[in-house]
């Protein structure tokens, strides 16, 4: 008989997780499952699926190291005619051999999920089963469910500073004597510049990662398992490992971090990384744990290495942005999948797909996209984003793209963060307002505009960018809802200087250019 089988999940990476708390090799199993519906159930990029595949046949390995007993299923290059398709039947099958072979465990013990959907999936095979499922707390965040939704409960609005706050200084960061290092809290004015004309010049590219056996043996069964998928592989660099998670913090903390701050709003087109961590993929996989990354980026500024505008704006990302989005996403959930609040109905345009645009800065987001499974976050933000939600397009379609073209993309934080603060769908709850603008925003903090055949400055014609088009039109055609947001009150201000024909034009290109995109 079986004591404990400990589910390992794609996100759970964590030797040190609660699903190991007493666990002991002569009573207790790990349970690990490759099943094509995680790479399916989205049109997954190859580099999303491969780095998932890796990663968890390397913690297998590690495993198998030291002695420990494991289920596991493997993905093939064609698949069986009995393979589970789902992590359900998956797990079903091998409890069904369980009980066949007299080694049924007593109980099921797994870390929260990081999705609903795969949380309610262990749930319904364990009850199927008949075996007992424990779900443990997830101690690598700084704050629990339960912690979110005390937080939040009584509370009329929900905003990011008053949750960040009090993580400083229940876990001592950036703190001095009880007060905020530097005598402010936040330095987001100070996080907001774009490069000057001439450009970034030369960046210290990131530490790559060449595929070893393990990763090229993903990489092949990937390739011939899901050739329509979207996606390239011949760059795939990402780190696999802890060990190679650790070296990527360590690079980024010496490399990019003092420049980061200041220019993490920042776009130029060619450049993927530019000072950006490249860390959400590793912690959110649990191969990197956040309060490491935390600890390393204020013991750099404590050492004089970095500005505290650049090491506070980063920290804020991690210990503030990355815990408060989890919250909303597990305390609103399920019904917050569903939510709709601008009425978007329009299908996402198939060249998010295909990068096959004349707009540059969707073009080069979207290409990188394509290339590397990443784009940073002002460009999800304010360039796919920004025109996902001008364009009208259904949230949930904006959703199901963001989960399946991201290699850092879990549901937890992608949901949130695409459905809320990009696309403004749950009426405010991450964010105070639609962070929508025009063509002058992505020209202003971009050279993308440079060379485009489009004018940012115009809204109608041959010419008018379509950011700008459809930045008026959705003013217009939201201003009775956003006419209630006080922060929408200057851009509304601007819009009454427009006339009856000009909106009438804006109105007839903007039809047609939705008509076009479709």
């Amino acid at each position: 008989m079986t004591r404990h089988l400990v589910l390992v999940l794609g996100d759970q990476l964590d030797r040190h997780g609660a699903a190991f708390d007493g666990f002991d090799g002569s009573r207790d199993r790990v349970w690990m499952a490759e099943v094509a519906e995680e790479s399916t159930h989205v049109w997954t990029h190859k580099a999303r699926i491969a780095v998932f595949l890796s990663a968890m046949r390397h913690f297998r390995s590690a495993l198998e190291q030291e002695g420990i007993e494991i289920d596991s299923t493997e993905l093939a290059a064609e698949p069986a005619v009995d393979e589970p398709g789902t992590l359900a039947a998956a797990l079903l099958a091998s409890l069904d051999h369980d009980r066949v072979t007299g080694r049924l465990p007593e109980r099921l013990v797994v870390v929260e999920p990081g999705e609903w959907r795969v949380q309610e999936a262990l749930r319904g095979a364990a009850k199927q089963a008949g075996v007992s499922l424990e779900i443990r707390p997830d101690r690598h965040f700084y704050s629990s469910r339960n912690e979110f939704a005390a937080h939040a409960e009584g509370r009329k609005q929900l905003r990011l500073e008053y949750f960040y706050r009090p993580l400083r200084q229940k876990f001592d960061v950036l703190m001095d004597d009880g007060e905020p290092a530097g005598g402010q809290w936040n330095y987001d004015a100070e996080n907001r510049g774009a490069f000057p004309k001439s450009g970034p010049g030369k960046l210290p590219a990131p530490v790559r990662f060449e595929p070893d056996v393990i990763t090229r043996r993903v990489i092949d069964l990937v390739t011939k398992r899901f050739p329509t998928h979207p996606g390239s592989l011949a760059d795939f660099d990402w780190p696999v490992t802890p060990a190679d998670a650790r070296a990527a913090l360590d690079d980024f903390l010496a490399h990019r971090l003092p420049y980061f701050g200041t220019y993490q709003d920042a776009i130029w087109t060619g450049e993927p990384w530019l000072y950006h961590s490249r860390l959400a993929q590793a912690m959110n996989m649990k191969l990197l744990d956040p309060r490491d990354v935390v600890a390393g980026a204020e013991r750099v500024w404590r050492e004089g290495r970095v500005a505290l505008e650049s090491t506070e704006g980063f920290i804020r990302q991690v210990l503030g942005w990355r815990e408060y989005v989890r919250g909303i996403y597990w305390h609103f959930m399920p019904e917050y999948e569903q939510r709709n609040a601008l009425e978007a109905d329009r299908p996402l345009p198939g060249f998010y797909w295909t990068a096959n645009t004349e707009m540059n800065c969707l073009k080069d987001a979207l290409g990188q996209t394509l290339r590397f499974g990443y784009a940073h976050h002002i460009q999800r933000l304010m360039v796919t984003g920004l025109f996902a939600m001008l364009m009208g397009v259904k949230p949930q379609d904006v959703h199901r793209w963001y989960l399946a073209v991201y290699v850092d993309a879990v549901e937890w934080v992608e949901l949130p963060n695409t459905l809320g603060m990009s696309q403004f769908a749950d009426g405010g709850v991450m964010a105070s307002k639609p962070y929508c603008a025009s063509g002058a925003y992505i020209d202003r903090m971009s050279n993308a505009c440079k060379g485009c055949r489009y004018d940012p400055k115009v809204a109608t014609g041959p010419d008018a960018c379509p950011f700008t088009t459809l930045y008026w039109d959705f003013l217009a055609r939201h201003a009775k809802l956003l006419a209630k947001n006080q922060r929408m009150t200057m851009q509304l201000k601007n819009l009454t200087r427009k006339t009856a024909a000009d909106l009438r034009g804006i109105r007839r290109q903007a039809d047609d250019l939705r008509d076009g995109f479709a």
